[in-house]
């Protein structure tokens, strides 16, 4: 399996950002997914995440009401909308997924509970 993240860019604050992230390779079943970002000098954080069939959310405090996570199984891929981005929102912003076919198993906020990782996408917001 490997996950490909794409999207990031540079911003001024107030913007917006859509990131997608593409798994590839075992693609039957199903997968809850993420999104996790590390700033420099920082340890990796919890973003979002959801359960396999979309049906399921949960965000960090910091970007509730302003990010929005969403999946489309058919393409099997997932999305980060990521609306009035502040500087504090500047990061390496990484996707991940774990298999699960279970609709409870959205509450995924450790980086050790995902298998699959993929490359960061930088998210730069500037004032």
């Amino acid at each position: 399996v490997q996950l490909q993240a794409s999207g990031g860019g540079s911003v001024q604050t107030g913007g917006s950002l859509r990131l997608s992230c593409a798994l590839r390779g075992r693609t039957f079943g199903g997968y809850a997914m993420g999104w996790f970002r590390q700033a420099p000098g920082a340890e990796r954080e919890f973003v979002a995440a959801i359960n396999w069939d979309g049906s399921r959310l949960y965000y960090a405090d910091s970007v509730k009401g302003r990010f929005t996570i969403s999946k489309d199984n058919a393409k099997i891929m997932v999305y980060l909308q990521m609306n009035s981005l502040k500087p504090e929102d500047t990061a390496d912003y990484y996707c991940a997924a774990k298999p699960s076919v279970y609709t409870s198993n959205y509450y995924n906020t450790r980086p050790t509970d995902y298998d699959y990782w993929g490359q960061g996408t930088l998210v730069t917001v500037s004032s």
